[in-house]
């Protein structure tokens, strides 16, 4: 997950390096898209590395359905409208 934030972080650089070119709208659109792209994959492995080890040890303690709420208010934050 950490190289995929790096290489995250070298995209958004060069949006902004597009944007202060004054490249073209649809070019710009792209490589937004492709930000958005790459940190929903890593929100899914953020989510799929809780359920793997966070709710688990939850199920384990029998403490699940505090770690359930927590998962589930995460994603109302994540995928607001």
């Amino acid at each position: 997950m950490i190289n995929r934030m790096a290489r995250i972080e070298g995209h958004a650089h060069a949006v902004r390096d597009m944007l202060e070119a004054d490249r073209d709208c649809p070019e710009i659109l792209l490589q937004l898209a492709a930000v958005r792209s790459a940190l929903d994959k890593v929100a899914r492995l953020v989510f799929e590395d809780h359920m793997d080890s966070c709710i688990l040890d939850a199920v384990e303690s029998g403490d699940a359905e505090a770690k359930i709420a927590e998962i589930k208010a995460a994603f109302a934050r994540y995928f607001v409208p």
